[in-house]
């Protein structure tokens, strides 16, 4: 049986791993967080002022690709554009306010120029605009993440396009 893979995507802290895991726990899909896989072994260095690994690119490719072909994964990155467009089926932009952001970012330990630059990257759309250049626009949507509430939302609705998609492609 052929399953959907899926793309979430949007900035740190917009709730991509919660949806993700959760997404999986209720459809069977495989998640997979591109952040845990490079902290582990696919990196290419490490960026002092974000404090975070860099990640190589090609070698997720690499890492990735039979699992892709083979469908029903979830993959949650915050960026998009170095993936294959012809991975996903459909793509999730998640968005947050930034009040919501903010506090969610300085939690992680987030400060100085990284919390800037990643509340300025939600307020510029930067991911959505990426999402949108790099796939077919007619697969890409976004999805408010705020609250509690916006992500039961998501999950039924990604719950029902993930049903519908099976239903038509089996």
């Amino acid at each position: 049986m052929r399953r959907p893979n899926i793309l979430l995507t949007g900035t740190p802290g917009v709730g991509k791993s919660t949806l993700g895991k959760e997404l999986a726990s209720r459809t069977g899909l495989t998640y997979i967080s591109v952040g845990d896989l490079a902290k582990e072994e696919l990196y290419e260095g490490f960026d002092e002022e974000y404090e975070c690994p860099i990640l190589d690119e090609d070698r997720v490719i690499d890492e990735l690709e039979d699992k892709m072909r083979e469908g029903g994964v979830i993959v949650d990155y915050h960026g998009c554009d170095f993936f294959p467009e012809h991975w996903f089926h459909i793509v999730f932009v998640l968005r947050t306010d930034n009040s919501f952001l903010y506090d969610r970012l300085e939690s992680r330990g987030y400060k100085g120029k990284k919390l800037q630059d990643n509340i300025q990257c939600e307020i510029f759309q930067t991911l959505y605009e990426e999402a949108m250049l790099s796939y077919r626009k007619e697969i890409v949507h976004q999805l408010p993440s705020n609250t509690p509430e916006d992500l039961e939302r998501n999950l039924d609705q990604i719950v029902q396009w993930i049903e519908q998609w099976t239903k038509d492609n089996n």
